[in-house]
Parts: structure tokens; sequence; C-alpha cells
């Protein structure tokens, strides 16, 4: 499952990103499209995550979602990976496409969205596996 998860929220996070990126792409700040990029890639696949996981999951009690904070961190943790992305699109000499920005974007937030749900999933002495 917890490959599963991670799978859903890169991939999420990088489609929503790029979605944006097209959408508004030309008339914002690279800066800034890639700061709304990541912002709702990481909201929309973490939402994506817990709608699927629950219906995946079956009967019994709900304890894969993930918490609100951890969604919050993450998407405080989406500027960081925003910036990034903006400063691989410079070295790349692609920072003219705002549909590569806004991907990089989606998926250096998703990126840092996965690696917060496995740090709060993770027991410690136990192998990290989201519940």
């Amino acid at each position: 499952m917890t490959s599963a998860s991670l799978l859903i929220v890169i991939i999420v996070g990088t489609a929503v990103g790029a979605l944006i990126g097209l959408a508004i792409g030309g008339g914002l700040d690279p800066l800034y499209l890639a700061i709304v990029a990541g912002f709702l890639g990481t909201i929309v696949g973490a939402i994506a995550r817990n709608m699927i996981m629950v219906r995946g999951s079956g009967s019994g009690p709900d304890d894969s979602r993930t918490p609100t904070l951890v969604v919050v961190y993450s998407a405080v943790a989406s500027l960081a990976g925003s910036a990034a992305a903006v400063e691989i699109a410079r070295r790349s000499d692609l920072a003219g496409s705002a549909v590569w920005i806004g991907a990089l974007a989606g998926l250096f937030s998703a990126i840092l969205l996965a690696m917060l749900m496995i740090t709060y999933h993770t027991n410690p002495g136990e192998a990290p596996k989201i519940r």
C-alpha cells in the first residue's frame, strides 16, 4: 500500500501542477506560477490519495488517512519545492515553459508530501510503511 500511496500522490501532484501551468501559464511571474502549481498539486494529491485509499481499503476502521496537519505542513513545504522548480527550469533553459515549471513544482511538492507521509506513519524502530 505504501507504493500505491506514493504513486497516487506523485502522479496527481505532477499532473495538477502541469495543468495549472497550462491554464495560467503566461499571465504570472514564473515563481508565482510555481507556488500556485505546487500548492494546488500538494492539496489535490493529498485529497486524491485519501479518497482512493479509503475506497480501496474496504470495510473496517479507516486509519489510512493522512492527517490534516501533515497536509498543512506539506503545503508550507511546497514553497521550497516550487522555488526549486523555478531554479531547475532556469538552469535547464526552459524557464519560458509554464507547463514545465508547473509540472516540476507539482512533482517536487508531491515528493515533499510523500516524505512527510512516510515520516508521519513510521514508528521508531520499525521499517517505514503506511498503515
